[in-house]
C-alpha cells in the first residue's frame, strides 16, 4: 500500500510509519516539524524514517490546502493516517487558535482533498481527553459533548467532521480515541518523557496535583500496531486504544526511581482544572473488531524508555524541555 502519513515526525506518526515502512509498505510523510517542542527531536525520527527507501518526506503544514493538494497530485494514496494535531490540553488554553488551525481545519483540508483524488480511507488519530467527565472505564458509546479543554473540543470537531464525510461520500473512517502514550522517543510534554529527563539531570519535575491521579500508560509499539490494524475496517467505528490498567503518576516514579537508580526531585503543585483524575480504557471493541490488546507492561515500557535514553543521552541531554 502507498500510505500518507501526516504528522510523520510526531511521536505516534512516527512509530506507525517506522512499522509500515518494516512491512514493505511506502509512506508518504507530511509535519510542519513546529516548535511545541525542541525539533531535534523531531529530526531524530525523520532521520529514522528515511533510512527506509520507501519513505518520502514533505514539509507541509496541513492547514496550508494549497501546499498539501500538490502532494496528492503527485501520489495515488490507499489510505490516510492522520496523526497531525496540535496536543496538549494545558498548551490548548493558552493559545487556542492554534488548535483550530490544525485539528479543525487540518483535517476538513484532508477529508476534502481525499473526496477530491479518491482516497476512501481515512484513520483519524483522537484523544481520551474526550471522556473528562466521565466515570471510568471509558466505553466508546459515552457521549463527549463536554469537553473542558480546546485541545478537546477541536479534537471532538475532528470526530465529528470525520463522520460527515463518511455520511456523505461513504469512507471508510476509524477514529483510535488513544490513552496517555509514552515510551522512546516519546513527547517531552508527556510525564513519561519529562519526569525520566528530569531524574537523569538531577533537576526537579513538578507534578499537578498530589500524584495519586491515574492514567492508563500505553506503550508506544502497542498504539502502532493498533493503528495499523484499524486499515483494514469498513465504515465509520470510534475505538479505544488503551492499557486496560491504569497506575498512579507516584507509581510511574518509583518505576523510574527503579530503572534510573537515580531519586526523582518531585515538585507538587496544585492540580489543574482541566486535567482529569483517572484514564481508563475500555477495550472491549478493539479486541473484537481488530484482533488488538496491548502487549508491553508499565514496569517494561518504562524500563525500555530508559534503556533509549540512556543510548541517546549524548544529545537527548541538550534537549531544551
Amino acid at each position: 500500500m502507498k500510505i500518507l502519513i501526516t504528522g510523520c515526525a510526531g511521536f505516534i506518526g512516527w512509530r506507525v510509519a517506522h512499522l509500515l515502512l518494516q512491512e514493505g509498505h511506502t509512506v508518504v510523510g507530511v509535519d510542519n516539524l513546529n516548535h511545541y517542542y525542541d525539533p531535534r527531536l523531531k529530526e531524530w525520527r525523520i532521520r529514522d524514517l528515511e533510512k527506509f527507501e520507501g519513505f518520502t518526506f514533505h514539509l507541509v503544514d496541513i492547514s496550508d490546502f494549497i501546499s498539501l493538494e500538490e502532494i496528492f497530485k503527485k501520489h495515488h494514496f490507499d489510505a490516510v493516517i492522520n496523526e497531525a494535531a496540535r496536543a496538549g490540553v494545558r498548551a490548548s488554553i493558552e493559545n487556542p487558535w492554534v488548535y483550530v488551525d490544525t485539528n479543525v481545519k487540518g483535517t476538513l483540508n484532508v477529508l476534502e482533498l481525499m473526496k477530491k483524488y479518491g482516497v476512501q480511507t481515512l484513520i483519524q488519530a483522537s484523544t481520551s481527553s474526550l471522556y473528562a467527565g466521565s466515570e471510568p472505564p471509558f466505553k466508546e458509546d459515552l457521549p463527549v459533548n463536554t469537553p473542558i479543554s480546546p485541545y478537546a473540543a477541536t479534537k471532538k470537531g475532528a470526530e465529528a467532521l470525520c463522520y460527515t464525510y463518511h455520511y456523505l461520500y461513504r469512507f471508510n473512517v476509524t477514529v483510535l480515541r488513544y490513552f496517555t502514550v509514552y515510551g522512546p522517543a516519546g513527547r517531552p510534554d508527556m510525564s513519561v518523557f519529562r519526569f525520566i529527563y528530569k531524574t537523569l539531570k538531577g533537576e526537579p519535575f513538578e507534578v499537578f496535583g498530589d500524584g495519586t491521579q491515574e492514567r492508563d500508560f500505553t506503550y508506544i509499539d502497542d498504539i502502532a500496531r493498533g493503528t495499523i490494524k484499524a486499515l483494514n475496517l469498513c465504515g465509520f467505528n470510534v475505538i479505544n486504544l488503551g492499557n486496560d490498567n491504569p497506575k498512579s503518576l507516584n507509581y510511574l516514579i518509583d518505576l523510574i526511581r527503579v530503572h534510573t537508580h537515580k531519586d526523582p526531585k518531585v515538585v507538587y503543585k496544585d492540580f489543574h482544572k482541566a486535567d482529569m483524575k483517572k484514564t481508563w480504557a475500555h477495550i472491549e471493541k478493539a479486541k473484537s473488531l481488530l484482533g488488538w490488546k496491548p502487549e508491553v507492561s508499565l514496569e517494561e515500557g518504562v524500563k525500555r524508555t530508559v534503556e533509549w535514553f540512556r543510548e541517546n543521552w549524548n544529545w537527548v541531554k541538550d534537549l531544551k524541555i
